[in-house]
């Protein structure tokens, strides 16, 4: 399939998702999310992998996944299994202080992944990671709005919404498409269109399983925070079925399926699915099946569970998304 061709179904896919954003905002983005997610981060890692992760040293990645295991503790503890120790003292005030610095070490391992792009030896790298943490710190304790920017906006939004759009724009300054470049400006508008336009909120109406399974995937934080910048609310109160909360979860539904179905949709052009030998394909299938029978049995034990993959994938995917915004700068610097 040629890159031509693969634009023209991307403007189809961008349009397929913000429809069904609009008409079901909340089932669209549990289904996106429990069900597309799990096998976009299944085959992304290998992918990754199989590209030493874009980076030169790939022994330099334990580093992240070592992070990501750590900032996942929390969301760890609160799997049955170890229901009988969560209680104690020490997992409470472990769990409290990974949660207070969550932030601080999302913004060190992108800080850190601009270095292991940059640099070729290690001595300059682990400098590199020394000032990285140096600075994340600084950042998120001067600089206004870096803790949620940092914190929730890059795993989630930046990194559905603002690196898919970069990634977008590469290919399309490579191929010189002008199809790819509808589909960069159709993705801009998006956003526009949900804010401009008026909605009623009595015709959205969610099932109790939509609403407990929204709820524990505490997306509900997410709008929070989105609709406190967007449209600043008196006693920090939010309902997400307003029509403020509502739009925001109609640019998530949109964003976070249209993220996924861009992934699938390039199989022919980046190749990751040669990277999927017969075993592989097995075990994929087999971990993306258990993962989306384990969030049908318990939401809440479903995003426990599989919040590890979920923020290692965004996190290996650094290096990749600073490679992207370099390359778009020499690009548009040699026209």
């Amino acid at each position: 399939m040629s890159t031509r061709q693969v634009d023209i179904i991307n403007i189809g896919l961008i349009s397929l998702s913000f429809f069904l954003a609009f008409k079901l905002p909340f089932e669209l983005f549990i289904f996106s999310y429990i069900v597309l997610g799990p096998l976009h981060y299944l085959t992304e890692l290998n992918w990754l992998k199989k590209n030493n992760y874009f980076i030169r040293d790939g022994k330099w990645i334990w580093i992240f996944v070592f992070m990501c295991l750590i900032i996942s503790i929390p969301s760890l503890l609160k799997l049955p299994i170890i229901n009988n120790y969560r209680d104690q003292a020490i997992f409470k005030d472990l769990s409290k202080i990974i949660h207070n610095v969550f932030n601080e070490i999302v913004l060190i391992m992108f800080l850190f992944a601009i270095g292991l792009v940059s640099f070729r030896k290690w001595q300059a790298i682990l400098l590199w990671l020394l000032a990285s943490v140096v600075v994340g710190f600084f950042i998120i304790k001067y600089v206004p709005l870096s803790l949620i920017v940092a914190g929730l906006f890059l795993p989630t939004i930046i990194h559905v919404y603002m690196f898919t759009l970069l990634f977008m724009i590469y290919g399309t300054l490579n191929s010189k498409n002008k199809e790819g470049m509808i589909g960069i400006i159709l993705l801009l508008l998006c956003p526009l269109i949900i804010l401009i336009i008026h909605i009623t909120p009595s015709d959205y109406n969610i099932s109790d399983y939509t609403r407990t399974t929204y709820l524990a995937s505490k997306f509900s934080n997410l709008s929070s925070k989105m609709a406190q910048i967007l449209q600043p609310f008196e006693n920090k109160t939010f309902f997400y079925l307003s029509e403020i909360g509502i739009k925001i979860q109609i640019f998530i539904a949109f964003c976070y399926t249209y993220h996924y179905l861009n992934w699938f949709s390039k199989t022919s052009i980046i190749g990751w699915s040669k990277s999927l030998s017969k075993t592989k394909i097995i075990i994929v299938f087999a971990i993306w099946i258990g993962s989306v029978l384990l969030y049908l049995y318990n939401p809440k034990i479903g995003f426990s569970a599989l919040f590890f993959l979920s923020i290692l994938h965004v996190v290996l995917e650094f290096p990749l998304n600073i490679m992207s915004i370099k390359g778009i700068m020499r690009r548009v610097n040699s026209l």
